[in-house]
């Protein structure tokens, strides 16, 4: 889905344009690195047991990772498709994509807000929360979407964090197949946190340390 600049604005104020940004560019996941930390992962302490001890995210980390606001109220939210869309409590990102995709050239004020309230919804379901059902978005997040002006004072670093670490915990099961979560915030806290690790070519920094 193609970031507009007339919704630019919107997401700024929603403190996710440096997400948006991450978003436009094509991210490779590292699936046996991610599943060697997985299988170090310890629900009860929440933390990585390497050789030489525990380590963990932290929210510092997702600041400077994703470049999210980490102060503020945790939430959820998205925008209500046609119910003629909703399956299973459940609607296919095919839907947005194909609803919001062009942007009129005329578009007014109000229209360009509902796109940005669809790009919104897409960004967290892909980006941050997204689950093992990769392509399609949960009717519980639909109803939070309110005044685009308020959406500053979420603390999405918070809510990444927990999900992320309940993403973790879960993948500690061995019946667990698929990997889930934002995976792009643990493949660049691990590049970052061990060097060692990174691609011959991972040498440029930038903000948010994941656009590297």
């Amino acid at each position: 889905m193609p970031l507009h600049e007339r919704i630019i604005p919107y997401l700024e104020t929603a403190g996710l344009y440096h997400l948006a940004r991450l978003n436009s560019q094509w991210f490779w996941v590292d699936e046996p690195l991610l599943s060697a930390f997985i299988e170090r992962w310890r629900p009860e302490t929440h933390t990585f047991h390497m050789l030489f001890g525990e380590c963990t995210v932290t929210l510092e980390d997702v600041a400077y990772q994703l470049g999210l606001p980490i102060d503020g109220e945790p939430e959820l939210f998205g925008e209500l498709p046609p119910q003629n869309k909703v399956k299973q409590m459940t609607v296919c990102y095919t839907w947005f994509h194909e609803r919001f995709r062009v942007l009129p050239a005329d578009a007014t004020d109000d229209i360009v807000r509902i796109y940005a309230r669809a790009y919104i919804m897409m960004l967290l379901s892909s980006q941050l929360f997204a689950d093992k059902n990769a392509n399609r978005v949960h009717l519980r997040w639909l109803p939070y979407v309110a005044s685009l002006d308020d959406l500053g004072r979420y603390s999405w670093g918070s809510a990444v964090l927990a999900w992320l670490y309940r993403c973790l915990c879960r993948g500690t099961n061995r019946n667990v197949v698929n990997l889930a979560g934002p995976l792009q915030l643990l493949q660049s806290w691990i590049f970052w946190r061990f060097p060692c690790l990174r691609p011959s070519d991972f040498n440029r920094f930038g903000f948010p340390l994941a656009s590297r």
